[in-house]
């Protein structure tokens, strides 16, 4: 009598699967989103939160740092090339990937799959706010290139509403977040960290990377609504980036002979 035989049941392996060859137009358009996470847009990020982390410097210092970056050659190519169109990019093809994807955190609720929803979802906090962020500062009311003297309070002025508080606060955790998993899902994906062991270790690696950036982030917040630059004026002189210190200060004004 025959034996009736079953197909065997699929394995579910955890971690990432390595990226395929041959899939077609969605294999490069995937391929060219995970790029864009990284370069040019994870690099924006970190030059960002550097600049804005000179906040805590004071008014002055976050005006000749705005002074500074917007005038770099060709910097409005720059922008476009390299900030605007990539975000723009990544981020509706990320709402695209976020539309069609399935978690399965009922079924299969391991770590992995619940970074892969809070991936999802910080994503599409942070294309909402960039969004935001962009429009209000670089767009709408006070032409921060033409006048950046004006940059620290336009900011502060912002972030005096407690709503608008939460919302940057929530952002930029959702952000750094988004970067440091994305930075090691590419590495996973792009075969930079073969196997479980190594992909363990740059997972620690970019989760101390992400803590450091939101610190920063948060910090930098915290400059424009702590008491020490409170009721900043609506426009102060950036200082120069080149500041003569005190000691050569005093050696020069030393008469020889």
């Amino acid at each position: 009598m025959a034996t009736a035989q079953h197909s065997a049941a699929p394995v579910v392996h955890r971690g990432v699967q390595p990226l395929r060859a041959g899939q077609g137009t969605s294999f490069l358009w995937h391929k060219l989103h995970s790029l864009l996470g990284v370069i040019p847009i994870g690099a924006f990020l970190i030059e960002h939160l550097l600049s804005n982390f000179e906040a805590l410097k004071g008014p002055a210092a976050y005006a000749a740092q705005v002074k500074f970056l917007n005038s770099l050659p060709l910097v409005r190519v720059l922008e476009w090339v390299f900030i605007f169109l990539p975000l723009l990019y990544h981020g509706i093809y990320g709402v695209y990937i976020w539309i069609r994807g399935k978690s399965n955190i009922v079924y299969y609720p391991w770590a992995g799959n619940w970074m892969y929803v809070a991936q999802r979802y910080t994503g599409l906090i942070a294309f909402a706010y960039i969004a935001y962020h962009v429009a209000t500062q670089r767009f709408l009311g006070v032409n921060l290139p033409e006048n950046p003297g004006a940059s620290f309070h336009k900011v502060q002025a912002e972030l005096a509403h407690p709503l608008i508080l939460a919302v940057y606060i929530i952002a930029m955790i959702a952000v750094c977040w988004h970067f440091a998993y994305g930075v090691w899902l590419f590495a996973a994906k792009w075969g930079i960290t073969p196997g479980a062991k190594a992909r363990r270790r740059f997972g620690w690696v970019c989760l101390a990377g992400g803590v450091a950036l939101c610190v920063m982030g948060l910090a930098s917040i915290w400059a424009f609504v702590g008491p020490k630059y409170a009721n900043a004026p609506d426009t102060v002189a950036p200082v120069s980036r080149l500041q003569v210190t005190p000691v050569r200060a005093a050696l020069g004004s030393i008469r020889w002979g």
